[in-house]
């Protein structure tokens, strides 16, 4: 059956695709397009385009089929602290472990989209019995404008609306958003001074999900300062200048000193206590426990203009070390102090 929705006045001048995801936040921006292009979506009776602007008291009818926006994935109950947040962008701090948009093979898993379209629906009274948001309730949804890995923790910048998603596009574009991630890795880094590993990335053969470090790929940058040192290991701050898909991680591991955690460019998926604490032995009868169980790697610090202010100073939004980082170094500073230096 039909539905038929009259467009109110403070949704004047939206864009067809731009209002629908208004309307289905939980839906994908490009479902809602297939559908209109396919004319189940029509305004004032008529097919339309997905960017066509619409006019105030105009009549959008939908003829989805009758189960889609049910369909839509389970609102995961994970909170995410909002680290800064105002009328244009927030920055998350994602949790290790949340997918930042929903994953291909698993799409009724959480994400951070579904998290902050549930925790804005819930400040805004518009959820369901079952804990949805209900469909028009939500003013804004969030643009994601870059993404981490799974397994990171740390800042996510996400936009409110679609002029400040384009801003921010163009800032990454122009080099005017700056990132820090903090990386554990294998391995004693001696260079006192930042240094930039120049060199380019491509992808992996045999469709693996590998990116290498090699000819025909990609120009990638990343400046790389250590922070902390340890016997055998170091904690790095990781500034990529460039976006490459796991570029911090290759580029260490390919300079030799990958991530103490990482699975797919390191030599462990978890990291144990035992394995750096000499003579270290769990109790008897006990399981040893990893300390560390995800990358170990985390998105600190990003830097970013201010949207509604252009003449004040760029913001910087720093993402406290999660607990599990916390554990890991406060354990490496008791039983691995730096080398003596001569």
């Amino acid at each position: 059956m039909a539905e038929h929705l009259v467009v109110p006045p403070e949704r004047a001048g939206l864009e067809l695709d731009e209002f629908l995801c208004l309307l289905f936040p939980l839906l994908s921006k490009g479902y809602l397009r297939l559908q209109v292009r396919e004319g189940a979506v029509l305004v004032d009776g008529s097919r339309a385009r997905p960017a066509q602007r619409l006019r105030a008291d105009q009549v959008v009818s939908l003829d989805f089929e009758e189960d889609v926006p049910q369909r839509a994935r389970v609102m995961p109950r994970t909170r995410v602290p909002i680290l800064y947040e105002d009328d244009d962008l927030l920055v998350a701090d994602k949790p290790a472990g949340l997918a930042v948009e929903p994953e291909r093979w698993r799409r009724d898993a959480g994400c951070l989209s579904g998290v902050l379209i549930a925790e804005a629906a819930d400040r805004e009274g518009g959820l369901d019995e079952e804990g949805r948001p209900v469909a028009g309730a939500l003013g804004w949804r969030p643009r994601l404008v870059h993404r981490i890995d799974k397994e990171t923790s740390g800042c996510v910048l996400v936009a409110k609306h679609l002029e400040a998603e384009r801003a921010l596009r163009r800032a990454f574009e122009e080099g005017r958003v700056e990132k820090s991630y903090l990386a554990l890795v294998e391995g004693d880094w001696y260079e006192e001074e930042p240094r930039v590993i120049d060199e380019p990335i491509a992808v992996g053969p045999r469709r693996s999900g590998r990116m290498v470090v090699g000819r025909g790929g990609k120009p990638s940058r990343t400046r790389i300062t250590p922070e902390e040192r340890f016997r055998g290991f170091t904690l790095l701050r990781a500034q990529p200048l460039t976006g490459r898909t796991h570029q911090i991680r290759v580029h260490l591991a390919d300079a030799g000193f990958p991530l103490v955690v990482d699975a797919l460019y390191g030599r462990r998926d978890a990291l144990c206590l035992s394995e750096f604490k000499r003579g270290y032995r769990p109790k008897r009868g006990a399981v040893e426990r990893p300390l560390l169980a995800r990358l170990a790697l985390h998105a600190w610090r990003i830097t970013f203009p201010a949207l509604g202010s252009p003449a004040q100073p760029p913001r910087t939004v720093e993402a406290p070390l999660p607990s599990d980082l916390q554990r890991v170094l406060k354990q490496m500073r008791k039983v691995r102090p730096p080398r003596p230096r001569n």
